[in-house]
């Protein structure tokens, strides 16, 4: 590998947390909001592994909330970095479940979280992402239309904030 490249398991943030009864929501599951605070945090540290530049959450995407979390649960957050372009990185979260009274684990929820540098000329360029694992080699796959898709999201994003009402 050269100088300027990383593996995905290079940038790898994992944070575990168990469900209490403050993060329930009136279904007695973990609250979204709950569950987007814990992907953004852990995938920022995925980023800023990745780069050691400053950088601002841009958007998050993709977010599949694919089985509940509940109590008696342990939920594990891992992040990794899929994709580098000029000024940007992609980091994909998946939040794993554990049932902590059988050990049966599960896929409870999935995202992209995209960051921006706040880059200035004298900032490295960001590394290449070299995937290693079927996992990884199929997210990082994806990278390059995901970020097709995200410019034109961008585009229809920058139109809609021209119709907003202020009142």
């Amino acid at each position: 590998m050269s100088a300027n490249q990383l593996t995905c398991h290079e940038t790898l943030s994992i944070s575990n947390h168990r469900v209490f009864s403050s993060d329930l929501n009136e279904h007695n599951t973990v609250f979204g909001g709950r569950i987007l605070s814990m992907a953004d945090d852990t995938s920022s540290i995925a980023a800023s592994q990745a780069i050691r530049q400053v950088q601002v959450t841009a958007t998050m995407d993709h977010m599949n909330f694919i089985a509940p979390f509940v109590m008696q649960d342990a939920m594990l957050f891992e992040s990794y970095v899929t994709g580098t372009s000029h000024r940007s990185l992609e980091v994909f979260v998946k939040g794993l479940g554990e049932h902590l009274l059988t050990g049966e684990r599960f896929v409870g929820f999935t995202c992209f979280v995209t960051f921006v540098t706040v880059s200035n000329p004298a900032d490295p360029p960001l590394p290449e992402i070299v995937p290693e694992t079927e996992e990884e080699k199929f997210l990082c796959s994806g990278y390059a239309d995901r970020l097709i898709e995200r410019q034109r999201d961008r585009d229809y994003q920058k139109g809609l904030f021209k119709h907003l009402n202020l009142e």
